[in-house]
C-alpha cells in the first residue's frame, strides 16, 4: 500500500527502510533548516520535560501537605494531653 503523502512529508517513523536513503536526500541540509530543526527538538523535548516535572512538583506538594497536616493532628492532641 502506497502511501498518500510525498516521501519528504512523512514523519521518520513512518518512512519505510527502503524509502530511507530518497528520504534522507529529500531534507534540507541548509544552516537555516539544520538550526531550526535543531530548535524544534529542542522544544518539544523541554515541554515534555516541563509537563513531567510540574506534574512531579505538584504530586510531592500535596505529600507535603497531606504528611503535615497528619503531623499537625497528632501534634496538636499531645499537646492538649499534656495541660490536663
Amino acid at each position: 500500500m502506497a502511501s498518500s503523502l510525498p516521501v519528504k512529508e512523512t514523519k521518520l517513523m513512518d518512512v519505510k527502510l527502503g524509502e530511507l536513503p530518497s528520504w534522507i536526500l529529500m531534507r534540507d541540509f541548509t544552516p537555516k533548516a539544520i538550526t531550526g530543526e535543531i530548535q524544534r527538538g529542542y522544544y518539544r523535548y523541554y515541554k515534555y520535560l516541563y509537563a513531567r516535572a510540574g506534574a512531579l512538583l505538584g504530586f510531592l506538594l500535596a505529600a507535603y501537605g497531606l504528611f503535615n497536616y497528619y503531623s499537625y493532628k497528632e501534634l496538636k492532641h499531645e499537646q492538649l494531653c499534656k495541660y490536663h
